[in-house]
């Protein structure tokens, strides 16, 4: 019988099949031996042990369309990074480093800012010129009234869209407005310290109807990037690219080398000085990082 994972945790595996039904399975021991780690999304052969109480054993992971390793889920089409307006503001650092770990793994991004209904049109304009000058689809929702929820409806259609962004931003609330038989925990923002509280504590697919998935994964208030090198960081921000070449120097890092066709874009609007200041903070931290 074929199905797909769509939950693991210590070691049990939860497969969704046709029927609608779900099966606990364990991992055949020869995986361990191939080291071969199944992964949420996997689309999988099974064998059923007990009908009645679905008990299974996964006997084959079929092959991947794609794998991401953070978070780890296969078979994905697109990510869906959902952040916050305000309460809490976004945190623009933290933002690009998903954008960067997206574009490392050749994801498409959706970029989702919740809570438009508290927000100005001020601080939706700002978000707005910042990231979709880098080529990003944008979109302003409110998971507490519905606004704009069924455009990204549209946009999640028909493919399987891992779901990332930072604790108390409103994922799950978002993914309960989109199904409401997810039934998933949703948690208050803290007010002593203005985040949420982390409420997905694995990865989990949820099935939305017609060919349409969605993968919660766990909320994050960090994200270590600490494996690229410096000198390959420009190389994730795609508004760069058609700058680069009015650059005075090959292999220019855009900081301090005169005639810098992206210092120049940024002096001139065309880049968003928000991304510039990240990315020379994050040319700074890499710089700090010890390789052996």
């Amino acid at each position: 019988m074929q199905g797909k994972i769509v939950k693991g945790i210590a070691g049990f595996y939860y497969v969704h099949v046709e029927s609608g039904s779900t099966y606990e399975c364990k991992a055949k021991g020869s995986f361990r031996n191939l080291h071969i780690k199944p992964m949420v999304g996997d689309n999988v052969e099974m064998k059923v042990l007990d009908e009645e109480k679905k008990l299974g054993n996964l006997e084959q992971i079929l092959p991947r369309t794609s794998t991401l390793i953070r978070p780890a889920v296969a078979n994905v089409d697109q990510a869906l990074i959902i952040f916050s307006i305000v309460r809490p503001d976004p945190n623009y650092n933290l933002l690009d480093r998903f954008l960067i770990r997206m574009e490392r793994q050749n994801l498409p991004v959706i970029i989702c800012f919740n809570k438009q209904d508290i927000a100005s049109e001020e601080e939706k304009q700002q978000l707005q010129e910042a990231y979709e000058t880098c080529g990003y689809k944008v979109l302003f929702v409110s998971g507490a009234t519905g606004e704009g929820m069924e455009q990204l409806g549209e946009l999640l259609e028909g493919k399987t869209t891992t779901v990332a962004g930072p604790s108390g931003v409103g994922k799950s609330t978002i993914i309960n407005y989109l199904n409401p038989q997810a039934s998933m925990e949703t948690g208050a923002i803290s007010e002593k310290i203005g985040r949420g509280k982390h409420t997905t504590r694995h990865s989990e697919i949820i099935a939305l109807g017609h060919g349409t998935y969605i993968m919660d994964t766990p909320g994050f208030t960090t994200l270590d990037i600490s494996e690229i090198q410096k000198e390959e960081l420009g190389l994730y921000y795609p508004e760069f690219v058609k700058y680069e070449p009015s650059c005075r120097y090959a292999g220019c890092a855009h900081i301090t080398e005169p005639e810098c066709g992206v210092k120049e874009a940024v002096e001139e609007g065309k880049i968003s000085k928000v991304r510039y200041g990240n990315y020379c903070r994050l040319y700074e931290d890499l710089k700090q990082v010890k390789r052996y």
